[in-house]
């Protein structure tokens, strides 16, 4: 009897810079010309169009969210850090010292409260808003139970001062791709700080002896790392997912598009940014023996987009 050879199905990016360029000039200007306010309606005709151009199995990936839904949660953001930055400026102006260390410190420990906030409402929105093949995401995650261990884990992470980081941030994937399902496939994350935290080692230091030449196979580490220890499941079928990233390729693609955006003065950057989503996703494969036809919807929808626009407005990028 033959051995059955392992299935591979392949992720691919089929966005053009030229159509991108398009879209990023008529969103700098509407954002420009409307204060910054169009700014939700921008990154809504962003990700759809990403979405739309990124495949896998021969399907493309669809996003649902809209600007509306994003500019409530921008105006909330807006108001969240428009008091915080009010009040420490308050505290400055009163000229007493005392009042400005108490107000300092409130804003930092608040900004840190908002973090695991952001990334939970993050996740609900974005996973609820797209789809593949007509069937949403979802994420199940507990606030206040990613609250409590991100808190945790920060608190660690500041008395080993960073020491801690790395198990800080496998238990944050390890939490919130363990809460992620897609129909009825379900997700889990198997990557541990020890292992983590010798790659960065091992890594920065090269990158440092090499003079930043290796920086570039440190990061296709990091990214190997990342999506080799993402494990997904169908009726109890495993789906490991895999990734071809080289080091090398990486490299290449990186000095091309230096060269690009340098000789533009930038203006090559949506097809900059179309070559490394191509990269990255020609890189990611789902092995084993998946069956999209048997998907079948399981999450609820989820429309509320502030923790997606609180993760921008502290620059949070988790998956």
């Amino acid at each position: 009897m033959e051995n059955e050879q392992p299935q591979f199905r392949q992720f691919s990016y089929h966005g053009d810079g030229t159509e991108l360029f398009k879209i990023y000039i008529v969103n700098w200007l509407l954002t420009i010309v409307t204060f910054g306010l169009y700014y939700p309606w921008a990154k809504a005709s962003l990700l759809k169009y990403n979405y739309q151009h990124t495949k896998f199995d021969g399907s493309n990936f669809t996003f649902h969210g809209t600007g509306k839904e994003m500019f409530k949660g921008f105006i909330k953001i807006i108001g969240v850090i428009g008091v915080l930055y009010g009040a420490l400026i308050a505290a400055q102006l009163s000229g007493n010292t005392t009042l400005t260390i108490v107000v300092l410190l409130g804003f930092y420990v608040i900004l840190l409260l908002l973090v695991p906030i952001a990334l939970h409402g993050s996740m609900r929105y974005r996973t609820s808003r797209s789809s593949w093949r007509g069937i949403h995401f979802g994420y199940r995650g507990d606030r206040s139970e990613l609250t409590k261990q991100f808190l945790t884990d920060a608190f660690l992470t500041i008395i080993t001062f960073g020491i801690y980081g790395a198990w800080f941030i496998n238990n944050l994937r390890t939490y919130i791709i363990g809460n992620i399902r897609f129909g009825n496939i379900t997700f889990q994350y198997t990557g541990n700080g020890g292992d983590f935290f010798w790659l960065n080692f091992k890594g920065r230091l090269l990158s440092v002896l090499t003079l930043g030449i290796y920086f570039f196979w440190y990061s296709m580490d990091l990214f190997d790392y990342f999506i080799e220890n993402i494990y997904a499941e169908q009726n109890g079928k495993p789906l490991p997912i895999r990734s071809t990233a080289k080091g090398s390729d990486f490299f290449l693609l990186s000095i091309v598009n230096g060269l690009m955006l340098s000789f533009t003065l930038g203006l090559a950057f949506p097809w900059v940014q179309a070559r490394v989503f191509r990269f990255f996703m020609s890189n990611i494969w789902v092995q084993g023996d998946f069956d999209g036809n048997s998907l079948v919807q399981t999450e609820a929808e989820y429309r509320d987009a502030s923790g997606d626009d609180m993760v921008d407005m502290l620059d949070l990028n988790l998956i």
